[in-house]
């Protein structure tokens, strides 16, 4: 049985190996000693003049009594605008806003198991910067059982950089943009697969709904589904030729994104006719909400189908590529959803659930 321990350096959840003494931390690659009195919680101070700061949503799992047979359901969405900035989005907010309603009324996922990272939030925990999500992810897989069934919705910018460990087939790593990624940084695939992916034990089911520009392979998964426009499709192996190891400790994760790592995401009003949304979360609740949740190969071709026949515009454009590279969208594909797997599966058979 694996015991588990926290990071000494960054405090993220570890899973310990039998009769190991030590263990390195994938995310900041601190070694924890389990001695180490670093990885222990502090005492609190004595003095009740001290101020205290505000506690943090993260550092424990969903409340409530232990999991039923039928598991508990929790999520992280994340919808971020860039307000008051040259890469302001309009319809991530909507996005995250529409998801969360789809899981609490379609899917019964509890309010309180369900965090929400938007810059319409008060609470400094829950705007969408780089700790935060990185902490919102932590909490997403911590102490998850069999039976559980976990969500992540991300709505906002993606982009590329540079692969420096030789990972991936395109040698480039995809990533997700947070509020202040200008000074903070990227969250980089890498990372995402070593949180939420890698620590997934057996009986544990994750759903990633991403959309970004870039975002085909951002979770890192093992495998792609290729599907031509007759829904035809074929796997498509993405394991590194390293053998560096990108499935999980048992679990199954799947993930829709919005597009091919080489293509962008539209954010748009053109699919709902109201208001801006990111058109493959908007696809994503249509597809759900117009029966054709049967299958994650329905699902996808049903996706597919809805952002291919908008009338409206020509090629999805992104300010943020477009200023990153310094390049033109001219010669881009349109946007095509994706779906990639831990392991391959028959995508017309396999019931698609949360």
């Amino acid at each position: 049985m694996l015991m588990q321990v926290n990071c000494s350096n960054c405090h993220a959840p570890l899973q310990l190996p039998p009769a190991a003494n030590s263990i390195c931390c994938v995310l900041c690659q601190a070694i924890t000693l389990i001695a180490d009195p670093r990885s222990l919680p502090l005492p609190l101070p004595s003095s009740s003049h001290q101020q205290q700061p505000l506690p943090s949503p993260y550092n424990h799992a969903p409340p409530g009594p232990p999991p039923q047979a039928h598991g508990r359901k929790r999520a992280v969405i994340c919808g971020v605008s860039y307000k008051n900035t040259q890469y302001e989005l309009n319809g991530c907010i909507n996005d995250a806003n529409c998801m969360k309603f789809l899981l609490v009324n379609r899917f019964m996922f509890p309010e309180s198991s369900i965090i929400m990272l938007t810059e319409e939030e008060t609470d400094p925990h829950k705007r969408p910067t780089k700790r935060n999500i990185r902490m919102a992810l932590r909490w997403l897989v911590q102490g998850c059982q069999p039976g559980d069934s976990l969500v992540f919705h991300y709505s906002g910018h993606g982009s590329q950089q540079k692969d420096d460990n030789g990972d991936e087939v395109d040698g480039y790593d995809e990533t997700l943009c947070p509020l202040d990624f200008e000074s903070q940084g990227m969250i980089v695939d890498d990372e995402i697969n070593a949180t939420i992916v890698r620590p997934l034990p057996c009986g544990v089911k994750l759903l990633a709904i991403i959309d970004a520009c870039h975002s085909g392979t951002v979770l890192d998964l093992p495998y792609l589904c290729k599907m031509d426009r007759k829904g035809r499709n074929v796997w498509e192996d993405h394991r590194p030729r390293s053998g560096m190891w990108k499935g999980t400790n048992g679990g199954e994760v799947i993930s829709f994104s919005g597009c091919a790592d080489d293509q962008t995401s539209a954010d748009t009003s053109a699919l709902s006719k109201i208001t801006s949304t990111g058109a493959m979360t908007y696809s994503f609740i249509q597809a759900i909400e117009y029966g054709h949740a049967t299958t994650y190969g329905n699902m996808l071709n049903a996706m597919r189908s809805n952002i291919r026949h908008v009338d409206e515009g020509g090629f999805v454009t992104s300010l943020l590529t477009m200023l990153l590279t310094g390049g033109s969208l001219g010669g881009r594909s349109r946007q095509e959803p994706q779906l990639t797997a831990t392991e391959p599966f028959d995508v017309y058979n396999k019931p698609f659930s949360l």
